[in-house]
């Protein structure tokens, strides 16, 4: 009895141990999921206008003229074979499945991309996604761990600069980020963003065309706007994926810290009830050794 009761003390401080540490890392990923949520929302309306200018300065004459904006044809007819994949992981796990579920979806783009007949780069960022396909053996072209959860528009240009070259030199038929798209600290679903070839953001119906007076031409703004436009399409993606990270990691934290509370309810229950055992079995003998020696 002694040795069961000791034996339940111990798991007893080890679940405690535990918990301390899960709630910590709940408190933390709490603290800097606010910093992260704040860049998200600094950098949405700053896309929604750079986008709303595309789409007022695009005409189909000028669409021709800019190798960011055509369509390349399909391999089938003599159009560009290597396609490139950018998938976004965070460096550290205890995320629940944040990470597993983007590297499922990277996959599935992939072989949507193999299926067309696409022979695919594929760009890692993060040490989770890198470790995944290095298990399957996959061939990797680039790969990024120095991002971590604070990424920059300085990173996003490092890692899309390269592709714009490859694109317009007509060597890429087209480049997609997989992310983790933050609606929410509980909705973070992995989504697969099309950043090359630019789609022209559509325009609203019946909504009034912005009066620009333009200087230098459009050709010349567009010059600079389009690989800026790409750059941050990327650059929120990294944002995105480093808010879903936190938003992630807090949920997993705080379940596991619940699961840890329970369990030592559990066993401190089983262990009060042992003894009490033990104690009413001393009682029992102690009772009995009297009513032994009176009789």
């Amino acid at each position: 009895m002694a040795k069961a009761s000791r034996a339940l003390r111990g798991r007893m401080r080890s679940v405690q141990n535990t918990r301390k540490i899960t709630r910590t890392m709940e408190l933390v990923s709490t603290s800097k999921l606010k910093r992260a949520q704040d860049r998200v929302v600094a950098a949405r309306p700053y896309a929604s206008a750079l986008a709303e200018v595309i789409a007022d300065l695009v005409t189909p004459e000028l669409a021709e003229r800019f190798p960011l904006l055509r369509q390349p044809a399909p391999p089938s007819k003599g159009g560009p074979t290597k396609a490139a994949l950018l998938l976004v992981t965070s460096n550290r796990g205890l995320a629940g499945g944040f990470n597993s579920n983007l590297i499922k979806e990277a996959r599935r783009r992939l072989e949507q991309l193999e299926a067309a007949g696409y022979q695919v780069d594929l760009h890692l960022i993060g040490r989770k996604g890198i470790g995944f396909f290095k298990y399957l053996g996959r061939a990797i072209t680039t790969q990024r761990i120095d991002i971590g959860d604070k990424p920059t528009a300085a990173h996003a240009g490092e890692l899309v600069q390269a592709l714009i070259t490859e694109y317009e030199a007509g060597r890429l038929a087209s480049v997609d980020i997989v992310y983790a798209k933050f609606n929410s600290p509980l909705s973070t679903p992995p989504t697969t963003l099309r950043v090359l070839p630019v789609e022209t953001p559509v325009k609203q119906k019946g909504g009034m065309k912005a009066d620009y007076i333009l200087k230098p031409g459009a050709d010349q703004i567009l010059a600079q706007l389009l690989p800026l436009y790409v750059r941050n399409q990327v650059y929120r993606g990294l944002v995105e994926t480093a808010a879903a990270e936190h938003g992630a990691r807090r949920t997993a934290m705080k379940s596991a810290t619940d699961n840890a509370g329970e369990i030592f309810e559990l066993l401190k229950r089983t262990y009060n009830r042992q003894r009490q055992a033990a104690i009413t079995q001393e009682i029992a003998e102690i009772v009995g050794g009297a009513a032994a020696l009176e009789g």
